[in-house]
């Protein structure tokens, strides 16, 4: 299996429990197993100042999928989840992002991993080091040296990290 790292975001239509229902979406993928996430972070919009502000958060899941049937699945739970795409970086009831397939570098029409801004987002970054601090980049990076560099202002705690545990994660 292969260690994925994959973005959440939502500020539409109760944020918390769309990541909740993602997580739990997730979880039920085939050939996948949901290993972890990191607490829920809220954050200020990149893009129009006029949407509500976000919530973010970032899960390990371990998977056999290739690159491209994952991205398929996971557009698949933003569809699921009400996704439309009405202005570029505005509002969204589900947003999921993979930002890394284990050590790989992907450069494919449909997808590139890792994710290319991943690095320039405070909202990628404090989740992503808080579930894997001692994380290695494919570019041979430490997570740990991007982190410290980050400018984490735009980003809050909001709560615990729901228990990817539970058998119905949703219902936390």
């Amino acid at each position: 299996m292969i260690r994925c790292h994959i973005g959440l975001g939502s500020n539409l239509a109760d944020p918390a429990g769309q990541l909740r229902r993602a997580l739990d979406g997730l979880a039920r993928l085939p050939d996948s197993r949901l290993v972890g996430c990191s607490p829920l972070y809220g954050s200020t919009p990149v893009g129009p100042a006029d949407q509500p502000d976000f919530i973010n958060a970032v899960a390990a899941l371990d998977t056999d999928l290739p690159p491209l049937t994952l991205l398929d699945a996971l557009q698949g739970l933003e569809q699921a989840a009400g996704r439309e795409r009405l202005r570029h970086w505005g509002e969204r009831t589900l947003d999921l992002d993979l930002l890394l397939y284990g050590e790989q570098s992907i450069h494919h029409p449909r997808l590139t991993v890792p994710h290319p801004r991943m690095l320039e987002r405070a909202f990628v970054l404090v989740p992503l080091a808080d579930l894997a601090p001692t994380l290695t980049l494919p570019d041979g990076s430490t997570l740990a040296s991007h982190r410290q560099q980050c400018d984490d202002a735009g980003v809050w705690y909001h709560e615990a990290a729901p228990d990817v545990g539970h058998d119905d994660i949703s219902q936390l």
